[in-house]
């Protein structure tokens, strides 16, 4: 079963058009505010749907749940693929993408503990979560150059969205095979009352116990942040370009592809390697907890240097700290997710990461439109301005401060006692 767990998650990061997703939403002369606002909508609709769609894979089955998840994403891909790059058509494209983040958020999590917990292998959650994720960031890193090729050889970033249709497609035939036993315990007689209920339950045991709603606020100031933030640096090569007197035949459109894809494949790669090492990291600061508090004081070192940089629009230096911030990102997540397991019992899993996912979307919901707007305002202020991306690392600095100050003594240096 981890083959086929590290199947999904290489098959999953299939995603082409990703490396190129803020160029394309930037494409048809769209503002960096207006793609915030997509960006906010797409978490708005994952927000409406991502509590019930964990509860309904609680109670109705995971298999099923993920599947549903999958068709969303095909249809979402074949919008983007096939419709003008106009707003209307990309807010529904945007809707049936966020439907397919909701309905897969957690699920997949849910079924590879399930497997641990039936197998006896629970103390192996951190590794076993960081290696088959490693799978998904190799499939990043192998989705890179196929990407770089479609856009360069087509000049058509419409294309990659209906490239990606092909191993989400094998994918889905791939999660059909799953044993029932990775469902959990649904209830086959479950009424909507009940996931309601369910659904309510999860929600005020996020809210009562205090190491669970510190853990939604971390979720929100690193995943949160990092997913508004890691698209920025497309926009950031692509001025780069400019500057870099290699392949001026290629024009500036192509070059830009070739070394978003490059950049893109190492960032990858790394990460892959990051997200095996976490366990190692956990087990160098005496458990998940202090290895996470750790981590949060890494992150002000990181942005504060980021600052500077993205003021004086130094952004070799920018690309290296953005790498840096990928590793981070990759070991943090088996951190976090094995954290989060250890207040979900078995019937609420599901459930628990997808209140972890809403708590996430909820940030990017304010963040991405508001820094968006914050990113026009200071273009539009013209040269003398300093760069117009430091609101990035300027956010980032006071979130990690927070998060670091705000954390209760003691436990070893833990974020939060349970």
């Amino acid at each position: 079963m981890i083959f086929r767990f590290s199947l999904y998650g290489f098959l999953k990061n299939q995603r082409y058009f990703e490396p190129f997703m803020m160029l394309f939403l930037l494409g048809s002369g769209n503002s960096f505010a207006s793609v915030g606002f997509l960006i906010g909508f797409r978490e708005f609709c994952i927000n409406a749907t991502n509590i019930p769609a964990g509860a309904i894979a609680d109670l109705y089955g995971r298999r099923r749940c993920i599947l549903v998840s999958y068709l969303a994403y095909m249809i979402a891909f074949l919008c983007f693929g096939l419709c003008p790059n106009q707003l209307p058509y990309l807010f529904i494209a945007v809707f049936f993408f966020g439907i397919g983040e909701a309905f897969r958020e957690g699920t997949h999590k849910s079924m590879i503990f399930t497997w641990l917990r039936l197998n006896g292998r629970m103390e192996e959650k951190t590794k076993v979560y960081g290696y088959t994720r490693s799978w998904s960031k190799i499939g990043s890193a192998v989705s890179i150059p196929i990407a770089t090729a479609i856009a360069y050889y087509t000049g058509d970033l419409n294309t990659l969205f209906l490239a990606a249709l092909v191993p989400y497609s094998i994918g889905f035939i791939a999660l059909c095979t799953y044993p029932k036993e990775l469902d959990g315990k649904p209830e086959g007689n479950a009424r909507i009352r009940d996931v309601f209920t369910h659904m309510w339950q999860t929600l005020r045991d996020s809210v009562k116990v205090a190491g669970l709603r510190r853990l939604m606020v971390e979720s929100m100031g690193f995943e949160g942040f990092f997913d508004v933030i890691k698209d920025y640096i497309q926009p950031m090569i692509k001025v780069m370009v400019l500057g870099i007197p290699l392949l001026l035949a290629l024009g500036d459109d192509k070059r830009s592809a070739l070394l978003i894809g490059v950049v893109y494949f190492v960032f990858h790669l790394g990460s892959a390697w990051s997200s095996r090492q976490a366990h190692l990291l956990s087990r160098r600061f005496g458990g998940d907890d202090p290895a996470s508090g750790f981590m949060w004081r890494c992150m002000i070192v990181i942005y504060l240097v980021m600052l500077p940089c993205l003021v004086l629009e130094l952004y070799y230096l920018v690309i290296a700290l953005f790498f840096l911030l990928y590793l981070m990102q990759s070991a943090w997540r088996p951190l976090i997710i094995s954290r989060f397991d250890s207040y979900s019992p078995e019937t609420h899993g599901t459930s628990v990461l997808s209140v972890e996912s809403q708590s996430q979307t909820l940030a990017k919901m304010i963040l991405a439109p508001a820094l968006g707007f914050v990113v026009d305002q200071i273009a539009s202020a013209g040269p003398g301005s300093g760069g117009k991306f430091w609101p990035i690392a300027a956010a980032g600095v006071l979130i990690s401060a927070y998060m670091v100050f705000s954390a209760r003594p003691g436990n070893r240096g833990s974020l939060f006692q349970r």
